[in-house]
């Protein structure tokens, strides 16, 4: 059996092994990198709150102390391998690793509570990490943060003209994004840090030709979510990608069904969930919840009033 990392922090073998990995591929070994950073934290913190005490037992001796001290490094490690405390992402990034993709179908629950901002005035342009800025595209020159106000008024004018090449309702297109990005909050990155403009989470095979971008995502095999790295299509820009998404449902056989459900997005996304275009079990519920929810139906009913009022 083959550690990811040194399980128990007396084996020095899985660190010259981890050392070993890190030069050949350095991508790779950043997981557990990260993980043994994490597991020092944990360790001083354990340190820290043992040396906080107000005094031992009874039994307590040098011998005592030196085999607790065992135990804790041995349990800061446990926690690093397994569920963790976030702290190894957090430095995984900051060595290069860039972002995690989103499991296809995070929880409604989580984008709520987002404030929904204001655009600046038109005309006002900002440099900043998803692509160029102008000093005249207004509302195309926000960076997406996870707000949905920010999200639905810089992507709807290019969600329009896709969804209109699909006979789809523009926020049904924004749904699924929301659902792929976290309301452009994961949007997934380069390990420089620029953006794959990414807002489908369509994965980069063998005929694609373009750019592309590497991060770890989760994949439900059997209901399971299971922890993978994979490759995904990287755009220069949110236009070029939904672009490529009407192309990619329009000339893939398997989402032919889903194509002749349009009318209703609801049975379009259950098709496409049917065809295979995400392994998460409640892909097309979870993208109904965002449909329905109050963002998404407000930023709606504003556009038709802004149409029936022109």
């Amino acid at each position: 059996m083959t550690l990811d990392m040194a399980q128990v922090y007396t084996d020095f073998s899985g660190l010259a092994a981890l050392r070993a990995r890190a030069r050949e591929d350095k991508d790779a070994a950043l997981d557990q990198v990260s993980r043994q950073f994490e597991s020092l934290f944990l360790q001083m913190m354990l340190k820290s709150m043992r040396d906080a005490s107000f005094g031992g037992g009874l039994m307590d001796s040098k011998q005592s102390d030196f085999y607790r001290e065992m135990y804790d490094k041995q349990i800061a490690m446990d926690i690093a391998e397994k569920p963790g405390i976030g702290l190894a992402d957090v430095i995984k990034r900051q060595l290069g690793g860039g972002a995690a993709a989103p499991a296809k179908g995070l929880e409604l629950e989580d984008y709520r509570g987002t404030p929904i901002k204001a655009s600046p005035p038109q005309g006002v342009g900002t440099r900043h990490a998803d692509g160029p800025s102008t000093a005249s595209d207004g509302v195309a020159s926000i960076p997406l943060d996870g707000s949905p106000g920010t999200f639905l008024g810089r992507l709807w004018p290019m969600a329009q003209k896709a969804a209109a090449r699909l006979d789809l309702p523009p926020e049904a297109l924004l749904a699924q994004a929301a659902l792929e990005t976290g309301w452009g909050r994961h949007v997934m990155r380069h390990a420089s840090g620029d953006s794959s403009h990414n807002l489908f989470g369509i994965k980069a095979d063998s005929r694609w030709e373009g750019d592309r971008v590497q991060v770890n995502t989760l994949e439900y095999r059997d209901g399971v979510a299971l922890k993978t790295r994979a490759r995904f299509r990287a755009y220069d820009s949110y236009q070029e990608s939904f672009a490529d998404y009407v192309d990619f449902v329009q000339r893939n056989p398997r989402y032919r069904e889903a194509l002749s459900n349009t009318q209703n997005p609801a049975a379009y996304f259950q098709s496409l969930q049917a065809a295979g275009y995400a392994t998460d079990p409640d892909y097309a519920e979870k993208i109904k919840r965002i449909l329905d929810s109050e963002p998404m139906q407000r930023a709606a009913q504003g556009k038709r009033e802004g149409r029936a009022a022109t």
